[in-house]
């Protein structure tokens, strides 16, 4: 069973209805007890970094989802949920994200002809598929709604996107991918990307 971890940052009913359509079996975990029953766990959510930390702490998750990493079981983070596992973001300046790896989250510049937030769909271009993005078709396209983008270190980095930046779309790390795109809104190619991540579930609890 995966669980969609609820930390009062919404976006949770179209992951889990996009899980429930693809056939993987889930449920909505909001304590550490919750989060630690399961196999596997998918981190969504939207809004501001801060606030998101806040939720995290409050609700005694931040050691949850350290310490259910540790355990190897697969870990997803979508969109405000992958920016919260690293270090810190320019969005909420002196807090501390996870650090479960290493990275900071940027503004995204607004000084190029560009409108921010980035809201719609765009390209990828596939670094390294891994687990999370194998199958994909030459630079798929996804559905990003974001202020804010990912620099992390080059070896974690499975695909980039072009905006003003180089984004770094999505990374993964062992158990651990993320995206800044949202799979769950991104059509045929989201659908395919969280089968991918089911079948990695599959495969390794």
């Amino acid at each position: 069973m995966t669980a969609i971890i609820d930390y009062g940052a919404g976006n949770l009913q179209s992951v889990e209805k996009a899980l429930k359509h693809i056939g993987c079996g889930c449920t909505v975990a909001a304590d550490p007890a919750g989060l630690m029953s399961a196999d596997s766990a998918v981190l969504p959510g939207v809004g501001a970094f801060g606030e998101a930390m806040a939720g995290l702490e409050s609700r005694g998750l931040s050691g949850a989802i350290r310490d259910f990493v540790k355990t190897g079981r697969p870990f997803l983070g979508v969109c405000l949920g992958l920016q919260v596992l690293f270090e810190s973001s320019e969005e909420s300046p002196g807090v501390k994200g996870l650090s479960l790896l290493p990275g900071k989250i940027l503004r995204l510049p607004d000084d190029r002809g560009l409108k921010v937030p980035h809201m719609g769909w765009n390209s990828l271009d596939v670094k390294s598929p891994g687990w999370l993005l194998k199958g994909l078709s030459e630079e798929p396209y996804v559905y990003f709604v974001h202020s804010y983008y990912l620099r992390t270190e080059p070896e974690l980095v499975s695909a980039t996107a072009e905006y003003g930046a180089t984004i770094h779309a999505a990374v993964q790390k062992d158990n651990i991918a993320a995206c800044q795109f949202h799979p769950e809104k991104s059509g045929g190619v989201g659908l395919a990307i969280l089968r991918n991540f089911a079948g990695y579930v599959r495969e390794n609890t």
